[in-house]
């Protein structure tokens, strides 16, 4: 394993040399900050060829070391994304690794440093206590996350359940995914209603999946409408609600859900976001349909969602429990309760 080393007088300099001379792929060893006499040089960096190549030369000596190294690939990522970030942190190539990490699954540059700074990775340690400082540092983000256990919930009693949402954000397919949780996994007594009148599509979809269920199906086209479907699905367990797509910016349109699902009928409100959509949108979408009061988020489209960290963004924002994760339009089987395990999973287990 040959151990390249190069100078320069700033720290993107050293690393387009590394770049140019061993590739893309090439891994960083370590990097310092020098004493200037005189040189011009105030910056070095060690590095090898990429992984495989190396891995291939000197299989037990290197792979050992694998999970210590930054590539230059994610030095570079750092340098374009965060100004003055590589600077801070280069005598500590561990918290780049992970610092990199939380802005390659998107989690936003301010949150993520403010992360790292709780967790102590931006103070002086030894590299034996790094292990320490990640673990500290994941869990600061994870006690950003809550969960709504919604099968709890229903344990306790009767609940009246409302998934509300932007157009296409896949509220229609969610409820006929927890209908069939309810009804076949945990034999709950099920009932659904659709107030989506703009709709009729959407009314004759879930129609579809009560009969296939062999459950109850009401639609609502007014207040009058929804109070005597709930009357009717009094003995229920559990009844589920679909709403219109709203457009996050017509406030009408929303003032009128609420309207329609008063206090008194005691409907809890459950926000869907997509993964997929930028941060700006699904804050706020988050915003405009804060007059619901939901309980929780239900994060979808994750199979069409490249990076998952918005989900924290998002509760750093406006922090609400997470109920579901849906990851696509299978009917039942692309959806899962939220667990602490799922969201590390996504954030720090594929990439």
């Amino acid at each position: 394993m040959q151990i390249h080393k190069y100078k320069a007088k700033s720290v993107s300099a050293a690393i387009a040399m590394v770049k140019n001379e061993l590739g893309p792929d090439a891994m960083i060893l370590s990097s310092k900050k020098l004493n200037d006499k005189g040189s011009g040089h105030l910056f070095e960096i060690a590095a090898v060829a990429s992984y495989a190549n190396t891995l291939d030369q000197n299989s037990d000596s290197f792979d050992g070391f694998r999970s210590e190294l930054m590539s230059i690939k994610e030095m570079i990522y750092i340098l374009s994304h965060s100004e003055g970030m590589m600077e801070k942190t280069m005598l500590k190539p561990e918290t780049l690794t992970l610092y990199s990490k939380m802005l390659r699954n998107g989690i936003n540059d301010h949150y993520a440093r403010a992360f790292l700074e709780q967790g102590g990775a931006l103070n002086d340690y030894s590299p034996e206590c790094f292990k320490t400082v990640r673990e500290e540092t994941i869990r600061k983000i994870m006690e950003k996350v809550e969960i709504h256990k919604f099968f709890e919930t229903i344990n306790k009693g009767r609940i009246i359940t409302a998934l509300v949402g932007t157009t296409g954000v896949g509220k229609t397919t969610t409820i006929a995914k927890i209908a069939a949780r309810l009804s076949l996994k945990y034999k709950k007594k099920t009932g659904l209603i659709s107030i989506d009148s703009y709709r009729i599509g959407a009314m004759e979809q879930l129609k579809t999946y009560a009969n296939i269920l062999g459950i109850p199906f009401f639609p609502a086209f007014n207040r009058k409408d929804l109070v005597a479907a709930l009357e009717r699905l009094k003995n229920m367990d559990a009844v589920l609600i679909d709403t219109a797509g709203q457009s996050q910016y017509d406030g009408k349109r929303i003032e009128e859900l609420k309207n329609m699902m008063t206090d008194d009928l005691n409907i809890q409100s459950h926000l869907l976001l997509s993964v997929s959509t930028t941060e700006e949108e699904m804050n706020k979408t988050a915003e405009k349909f804060s007059p619901l009061k939901f309980w929780s988020y239900i994060f979808t489209k994750l199979d069409e969602a490249e990076k998952c960290g918005s989900i924290i963004n998002q509760l750093m924002k406006k922090q609400l429990p997470i109920s579901y994760l849906t990851t696509g339009q299978n009917v039942p089987e692309d959806i899962e309760e939220a667990t602490k395990s799922s969201i590390y999973k996504l954030l720090f287990s594929n990439n």
